[in-house]
């Protein structure tokens, strides 16, 4: 027998209801659903009814508004608790649920509260503190997942007869190669001035230089080969992210022209997938980035299609939008540098939502839960504080079927033993996520 068709009766359409039903019952819950403007067309489907309007038998949802609005407008929203979960976008006595999940899901997805007016760092980007997550203390949970099941559960007691998806945990390693290299792949020029100023100052590091350079000793930052070793063991997916902008404060890394460089990306790219790693001043100059990625084509040999920006400065929607237009069909930056958890409230990849031009796109994001430089750089934490962050995350990822994404950089895992320690939690990432 085919499953039942949930219908949702509107009284207007709109493109973003259409948007986050299509993340909440269709890739989430796994239903078939539509959209009907006609009660004639309801029959005897099951019925969410999201408008004002009364159907018998229906399960009442009254919209908060934001999904039939065009443009933006700052939003005042006042958090309350139902069943141990954040909700917002509280509604009336006569709905099935407390509170518009619609409304509350597209608010977080899109980043909503990220396209008004907001102070940023000195780099431009958004700060966790900022978000309606961190004050409401709940960055740490997946939200839109989490109100779906118990969404699901609501709606099982009024329709007995739906089956949903049951949602697998998976995961994502993923590494920014900002310096692959301590010695190798610099110009010539670069490189004797490096040299000159080692010796000067730091003759130890100026003897360590040259070796790697003239006589073979494998560069201290080269660790790729227990990188891939440790994602092999354990069987893990992975996508290796490489820069390929010219030398400036910012960006550290080798020429693209560099054989030594070449030759990484090369085998990289022959065992996991490769992304380019927008350098710091292609976050907000289109031409830049364009010229790019056809730098890392022109070493790979074949398209681009992923990316992570440096530094992780994104800014909705021109960040995304530029993707877009350059063929990119994946990207990987949406986290927060200074705060663990899930920015956009979920578990799993999405597609972006322009919300100025309440367009669909084709570009997925593909959310991360944390960052090695947010431990240890922003948050001052060592390795052992760090798991318990790091376990909680993936459990709440684990209880939704969602998938945990990590960035590690190489010099995080530097075979020293000052960086000992956070090898450990690497693999322990690669087993926990295994199990």
């Amino acid at each position: 027998m085919a499953a039942r068709q949930v219908k949702i009766y509107v009284s207007n359409r709109s493109p973003r209801l259409n948007y986050i039903a299509g993340i909440i019952l269709g890739d989430i819950l796994g239903l078939s659903w539509d959209i009907v403007t006609d009660k004639r067309r309801i029959g005897k489907d099951p019925v969410i009814n999201y408008s004002d309007t009364y159907i018998a038998g229906s399960f009442k949802i009254t919209p908060a508004g934001i999904l039939f609005e065009k443009g933006i407008d700052k939003k005042h929203l006042n958090i309350s608790v139902w069943r141990k979960l954040p909700i917002f976008y509280q509604t009336d006595g006569e709905s099935d649920l407390p509170f518009d999940i619609f409304a509350a899901s597209f608010y977080m997805v899109t980043r909503y509260e990220e396209y008004s007016d907001h102070q940023t760092d000195e780099h431009g980007r958004f700060r966790a503190a900022s978000s309606m997550a961190f004050s409401g203390r709940f960055l740490d949970k997946p939200v839109v997942d989490l109100w779906t099941r118990e969404f699901a559960r609501a709606l099982l007691g009024k329709y007995p007869g739906l089956v949903f998806r049951k949602n697998n945990f998976s995961s994502i390693i993923t590494i920014d190669s900002d310096q692959p290299f301590a010695y190798l792949g610099k110009n010539f020029l670069t490189g004797l001035g490096g040299f000159i100023r080692d010796a000067a100052v730091r003759r130890k590091k100026a003897f360590e230089r040259y070796k790697v350079l003239f006589r073979g000793k494998q560069d201290p930052y080269y660790v790729f080969d227990y990188i891939m070793e440790a994602i092999s063991k354990y069987g893990t997916p992975a996508r290796f992210f490489f820069p390929a902008a010219d030398y400036s404060e910012y960006d550290k890394n080798p020429s693209w022209k560099s054989q030594e460089y070449r030759n990484l990306i090369g085998k990289a790219g022959s065992r996991y997938g490769v992304g380019i790693h927008p350098s710091y001043f292609a976050a907000e100059n289109p031409a830049l980035l364009g010229k790019e990625i056809r730098r890392l084509v022109s070493i790979t040999g074949e398209s681009v299609t992923s990316s992570r920006y440096h530094y992780l400065r994104i800014s909705f929607p021109s960040s995304f939008r530029e993707l877009v237009n350059l063929g990119i069909v994946e990207d990987f930056s949406l986290g927060y540098h200074d705060e663990p958890g899930f920015r956009a409230g979920i578990a799993r990849p999405f597609f972006f939502y322009d919300v100025t031009e309440d367009v669909h796109t084709n570009l997925k994001i593909i959310p991360f839960q944390v960052m090695d430089g947010t431990l240890f750089q922003y948050k001052k934490l060592d390795p052992v504080s760090s798991w318990e962050i790091i376990g909680h995350l993936i459990n709440e990822t684990k209880q939704v079927g969602g998938l945990f994404v990590s960035i590690w950089h190489n010099t995080s895992l530097l075979d020293t033993p000052e960086w000992k320690e956070w090898r450990e939690v690497f693999d322990r990432i690669l087993k926990t996520c295994m199990q």
